[in-house]
């Protein structure tokens, strides 16, 4: 994958959480979702259920099944190239790794990753993480 959340600030530790499929890894940074009983895997599309942010890399058949997740912090994350960030604003996941401003088409789902720190245009902003 491409464009990882890098972590800027810590708000709590990462929390384990249950790794989807050992076949399938992900790098550290990775946005993810909930799949299931406190299980996550990698969020890829708009609507996908975010939970926070993956805290190591998942090597692919490590034979482990906990990965830590941040579900809190300040981190760099990516917005695409049609994005204008206004402080202040909601963000949720709308591809892998990368965010877009929560719209009143989103709230019937309510997944909401964090709130943006910072103004400015496309590519990486500083994004709190479970501060909504």
């Amino acid at each position: 994958m491409a464009n990882e959340a890098q972590l800027r600030d810590r708000i709590s530790p990462a929390i384990d959480f249950t790794w989807f499929a050992d076949t399938t890894g992900a790098l550290k940074g990775t946005i993810v979702k909930l799949s299931g009983a406190r299980t996550v895997a990698p969020a890829t599309a708009d609507n996908d259920p975010v939970i926070g942010i993956l805290g190591r890399d998942k090597i692919i058949n490590d034979g482990r099944t906990q990965v830590p997740v941040y579900i809190d912090g300040i981190f760099d994350c990516y917005f695409d190239a049609n994005t204008v960030l206004a402080a202040g604003s909601q963000v949720t996941i709308s591809g892998a790794n990368i965010l877009k401003i929560y719209t009143t088409l989103d709230d019937e789902k309510g997944y909401v990753l964090g709130r943006i720190l910072e103004a400015g245009a496309a590519g990486y902003c500083q994004v709190l993480v479970g501060g909504w």
